[in-house]
């Protein structure tokens, strides 16, 4: 989801102690008693609504021996609460001509029900119910187990790219959770317990550990009035605990060889890098337009049209996490040519950003991308709502507001620096994809 991070929200403050509104764009924030923050966005274009609650928990919260736990308990808040029995959740809410779903990073896990604008309310019975009275019954509880495992054999384990992916994150975080993956290791999804999920559920599920976000076609006071209806009187929970994890400085470049059943081999290398609540994540932005993005970018144009040594190139950079993650970059290494003829290329355009300024087209290019992307997410109203959810939650829905003054400030100076700054060969870890044939 990596268009998420392009969020375009114009804040104007006034002066209240729990409530703030934007008034340009209609953003109302709300922090109820008991913790819990509201963010209102109407948006009248069509008589629809969204719903969306997002709990402050993804794998970054587990620990070794209990991953997967908050993926699995994603699973779980569909199988059944004290007032709405199994499987009546999405039943119920497509009898009234909606959809419903949910996701979990290694930030956060969210829950969203879209409807028309006249049936918002029968979302937050649904999610105020399952936010305290969740059933997790024991057989439901083994069997979706087994349902997150499969689910791991066969977007993972049967991915090579995954695994490399999986592998790479692994290898690059020393002490900080996101070593491991979202969906868990097939060890520990073995060893959970109903227990595990249960202490997991009354931890984070929680009002003060929420975010409640709904944009559409609505009046922002009444909706307003629902939530503290449905939501207010649920007591605050205990005091989340901390990720006090802290990754240490890397000290050398770090290499994985992964080896499956796979075709051709890949090249990927990973960078650590701030996110956005860092200054740099804006030339970081930009840079990655310049360096990865699509077919025109200087990856894939230089190792696939010109060199003609990798069948694909490109990177990524998601700068909306709560902790500094990595900005990756990769290839496909085209038949006949070697792994060390595209590391070595990749390596040489990082290089020539770090030496050579980027021209002004180039520059302009990127930032014209960012900033279109940024924009037109904002034609749909689900969208909306996600990006104002995951900025709050791993940062501030604030600092959306400073994105394209934030682009548009950045100079080919800035481009420089950041490849200079985080793109060297003692903060990179690289993993190499070698294919093997079925045993």
């Amino acid at each position: 989801m990596n268009n998420l991070k392009r969020c375009f929200i114009a804040v104007v403050m006034c002066a209240a102690a729990s409530t703030v509104f934007a008034q340009d764009l209609k953003v109302t924030e709300k922090v109820l008693p008991n913790g819990l923050k509201v963010l209102l966005k109407e948006e009248h274009k069509s008589p629809v609504v969204t719903f969306q609650i997002w709990y402050r928990v993804g794998s970054r919260n587990e620990r070794l021996g209990k991953t997967g736990m908050s993926h699995v308990l994603e699973h779980m808040m569909f199988k059944g609460s004290k007032k709405y029995g199994p499987k009546q959740f999405s039943q119920i809410v497509q009898r009234n001509g909606g959809n419903d779903n949910a996701f979990t990073s290694a930030d956060y896990t969210a829950y969203f029900e879209n409807f028309a604008a006249d049936r918002i309310e029968i979302g937050m019975d649904l999610e105020a119910d399952r936010m305290q009275n969740l059933l997790l019954d024991p057989k439901d509880f083994l069997s979706e187990r087994d349902v997150v495992k499969e689910e791991r054999r066969m977007r993972t384990e049967d991915d090579p790219t995954s695994v490399m992916v999986e592998q790479l994150m692994a290898t690059a975080f020393a002490a900080h959770p996101y070593q491991w993956p979202v969906i868990g290791w097939m060890a520990d999804l073995e060893n959970l317990t109903r227990d595990d999920l249960e202490a997991h559920y009354r931890t984070f599920y929680a009002p003060n550990n929420a975010t409640i976000v709904v944009a559409g076609d609505f009046d922002s006071a009444k909706v307003l009035a629902m939530v503290e209806k449905h939501f207010g009187g649920i007591p605050r929970g205990p005091e989340v605990p901390k990720v006090g994890a802290v990754e240490p400085k890397q000290l050398g470049e770090k290499r994985v060889i992964v080896k499956q059943e796979a075709e051709l081999p890949a090249v990927f290398a990973g960078y650590k890098v701030p996110t956005i609540r860092n200054p740099d994540a804006f030339a970081l932005n930009v840079f990655q337009g310049i360096l990865a993005s699509g077919k025109s970018s200087r990856l894939y144009r230089s190792l696939v049209y010109e060199k003609q040594i990798a069948l694909y190139a490109g990177g990524d950079y998601d700068d909306v996490s709560i902790d500094p993650d990595l900005f990756y970059v990769y290839a496909g290494v085209m038949p006949g040519r070697t792994v060390e003829e595209v590391e070595t290329a990749m390596y040489a355009e990082i290089d020539r950003l770090k030496t050579e300024p980027v021209t002004d087209e180039e520059l302009q290019k990127a930032k014209n991308q960012a900033e279109a992307t940024f924009i037109m997410s904002q034609d749909s109203v689900f969208y909306q709502a996600m990006q104002l959810g995951q900025f709050e939650t791993v940062a501030d829905w604030r600092l959306a507001g400073k994105y394209l003054n934030g682009i548009r400030s950045v100079t080919k100076e800035a481009v420089q620096r950041v490849a200079r700054e985080y793109f060297t060969e003692d903060n990179r870890t690289v993993g190499i994809l070698v294919p093997v044939k079925k045993q």
